[in-house]
């Protein structure tokens, strides 16, 4: 197996559910993390490169706490989840197959945006979920009922006025490890070492 197929195959054991059930892989998160980056960063021959340089590089979230966050956001049958800077797709991948919702993936990484489809097409969700090949600092996330991110605390600074303009009130957002500029959360939690934060877009 050569390099790809090893890794769409970690992806596939740690990102889909059977019936209720998380597929859980044998490799360290360290182990994935690196083959992550070394997969994601360099195109493939004959693949198109991101259209700029990402703001920082993909570390997957941990299941269980990509979990805690969807169930911190009150996740239901209902929902429209983005992930922004959706990596492998993880986030959404699980909103769908243990939420029942639909969710949006948006992604820089061409690679990745490509894994990600492939795994909601295997994972049996591919009619719930998009996956977005864009940035996230222009695409449209008017829709989103809930927003994950996995970002930094600069970057999400910056995206603080565009989810404030452009969300609904109600929406949640969640985000794992950074806070958002100064806004105060709702909510906080700690899940395995790592600190989650929930904030509501009030009413206008």
């Amino acid at each position: 197996m050569n390099d790809r197929g090893a890794y769409l195959a970690s992806v596939r054991r740690r990102t889909m559910f059977t019936k209720s059930e998380l597929v859980v892989g044998s490799i360290g998160a360290a182990a994935l993390t690196a083959s992550l980056f070394s997969l994601a960063a360099v195109p493939a021959a004959g693949q198109q490169a991101p259209a700029r340089v990402p703001d920082i590089y993909f570390a997957p979230t941990a299941h269980s706490v990509a979990d805690a966050m969807l169930k911190l956001a009150r996740v239901s049958p209902g929902d429209v989840v983005f992930d922004l800077g959706s990596g492998d797709g993880r986030i959404v991948i699980l909103a769908a197959q243990k939420y029942g919702a639909r969710g949006v993936g948006i992604e820089l990484q061409p690679r990745l945006v490509e894994i990600s489809r492939q795994v909601a097409r295997e994972g049996a969700v591919a009619d719930r979920v998009t996956f977005i090949e864009g940035d996230l600092f222009t695409a449209d996330i008017s829709e989103a009922t809930v927003v994950t991110l996995y970002l930094s605390r600069t970057v999400n600074m910056q995206l603080e006025p565009k989810l404030k303009r452009e969300l609904r009130p109600g929406t949640r957002i969640v985000s794992h490890q950074f806070p958002i500029g100064y806004w105060t959360p709702d909510q906080r939690l700690r899940v395995e070492d790592e600190e989650l934060f929930l904030w509501t877009i009030p009413a206008r």
